[in-house]
């Protein structure tokens, strides 16, 4: 299965302190728990099931001591190292546990706000184009401002929410008055580079309303857009004259079944004056609009040929999402489509 060859983002960083948390992952039960250490902080990911009798290890806690910092089971206080291994039993303090005592560990990073697993590692011919979790350079440059929306539980599938987002098209309908307007619903497609990494959309235009903050009029806006992971999405919008903003918008997506998903979105800005929660009101308020119009699709996993119940026609404006749905068909990506 390549999905559980994916990173996938499962939880938000601020939401795992000193205790450890309980979600979930492709139906894999996950315990996450932080290691606070000299060298810093480390995150963890594990299944939430105690080796010994089966107990969740997310009812347990975080010990901090000589020894380095273990993850308690809540059942018998067994204690596991970093490692995962099983390194004290209580009930026989000498006992030096077995190497097959241990707990099984995921791979675990920390990007863009957010908390990432893998649950397999990738096959060879697919480890370069998913070693790491999807880049967003602006998130990581201290000279943007990042702010993190979400989380947004939808029933949808997550290729179905992608789509959405690479679509400028719905801009003067959906967001009539914010991103577009419908007497402007013409759009320029830009150009699409297709590889195994993904997608890279240049040129991609569209008409807003109001361009920036200061205007009195709409104009012609270009976007770029990156497309490095099946569930993920990168849009940039930089700064122009008489605009003094620079906005990058990542769309990163939890699959949760193949009509439900969890989405977060990471906002980087630069010159842009709103405050935070300013910028949050704003993309609840677009993405508002968007959840009924996307819930309603049918079906709710994207149709891209293989067993898709009902045909989907194309037209001039749907080059992007015809691009990423040839890039789900060369990965093999089977949850969230048909």
């Amino acid at each position: 299965m390549i999905e559980a060859q994916l990173w996938h983002p499962v939880m938000a960083s601020h939401e795992v302190r000193d205790e450890p948390v309980a979600c979930a992952l492709l139906g894999q039960a996950l315990v996450l728990w932080r290691e606070h250490g000299h060298e810093g902080q480390r995150i963890h990911a594990w299944a939430d099931r105690c080796p010994h009798r089966g107990a969740q290890l997310s009812l347990g806690r975080v010990l901090t001591g000589l020894h380095g910092a273990r993850l308690e089971c809540p059942y018998h206080g067994w204690q596991f190292g970093a490692s995962g291994r099983c390194q004290h039993v209580p009930a026989a303090p000498d006992l030096v546990p077995p190497a097959g005592h241990a707990a099984t560990v995921f791979e675990a990073r920390e990007r863009h706000g957010l908390l990432w697993v893998r649950l397999q590692t990738p096959t060879q011919a697919l480890a370069a184009v998913l070693a790491d979790p999807p880049a967003f350079v602006p998130g990581t440059d201290p000279a943007w401002r990042m702010v993190l929306c979400g989380p947004y539980v939808l029933d949808t599938s997550a290729p179905r929410l992608v789509e959405n987002f690479l679509d400028l098209s719905h801009f003067g309908f959906v967001h009539e008055g914010w991103l577009g307007e419908r007497s402007h619903a013409q759009v320029q497609s830009g150009t699409v580079d297709e590889g195994e990494a993904g997608l890279v959309v240049r040129d991609a235009r569209a008409w807003q309303p109001r361009a920036y903050a200061g205007a009195d009029a709409g104009a012609w806006i270009a976007y770029r857009y990156d497309v490095p992971h099946p569930y993920a999405a990168v849009l940039r919008k930089d700064a122009t004259e008489g605009d003094p903003v620079s906005n990058a918008i990542a769309l990163f997506i939890r699959p949760d079944g193949h009509e439900r998903c969890t989405a977060w979105f990471a906002m980087a800005t630069q010159g842009d004056g709103a405050t935070d929660q300013e910028l949050i009101a704003f993309q609840d308020a677009v993405f508002a609009q968007d959840r009924p119009v996307v819930e309603s699709q049918s079906p709710r996993a994207l149709p891209i040929g293989r067993s898709a119940p009902v045909a989907e026609v194309h037209g001039p404006a749907d080059r992007v999402s015809s691009a990423y749905r040839r890039y789900l068909l060369r990965l093999g990506i089977e949850l969230g489509t048909c």
